[in-house]
C-alpha cells in the first residue's frame, strides 16, 4: 500500500520562503527529489514578487539541458502567492535525483513558497 507524506521543499529552511538568487541557469535549488525509483514527489510552488516591476521567472523542472525542462512565466509587480506548479510530479531516480531549480530576471526579488506531497509505492 502506498504511503503519503506532506513535506517541506528541501531547499527551504523550516518551511520558509526560498529567495531566488540566481539570474541564470543553474538556478537556485527549490527541491531535490528522491533517489528511490518508487517515490513520487507532487510539488506545489507559489511565487511572490516584492519588486515594483514585473519579473520573469524560470523554473527548471528536473533538468537544464532541454527547453522542455523549463517553465517560464512573468510574476506581476508586488504580487504574491501566484501558483507556479500545481502539483506537478517528479519521480525518484537512483542514478541522479531530479532537482527543481529557479532563476529570475533580477536576483532576490522573487521568493518561492511551497510543499511536497511525497508518495511511495
Amino acid at each position: 500500500m502506498a504511503t503519503f507524506s506532506k513535506i517541506t521543499l528541501s531547499g527551504s529552511t523550516d518551511g520558509r520562503a526560498i529567495k531566488v538568487a540566481a539570474t541564470a541557469t543553474p538556478g537556485t535549488t527549490l527541491h531535490t527529489g528522491s533517489s528511490t525509483a518508487t517515490t513520487y514527489d507532487e510539488i506545489w510552488l507559489y511565487a511572490q514578487n516584492t519588486d515594483t516591476t514585473a519579473r520573469k521567472l524560470t523554473i527548471e523542472w528536473g533538468g537544464t539541458t532541454s527547453p522542455d525542462d523549463l517553465i517560464e512565466l512573468t510574476i506581476a509587480a508586488e504580487s504574491g502567492l501566484v501558483l507556479v506548479a500545481p502539483g506537478l510530479l517528479i519521480k525518484g531516480n537512483a542514478s541522479s535525483a531530479l532537482v527543481v531549480k529557479a532563476f529570475a530576471a533580477t536576483a532576490d526579488v522573487i521568493t518561492i513558497h511551497g510543499y511536497v506531497n511525497q508518495i511511495t509505492a
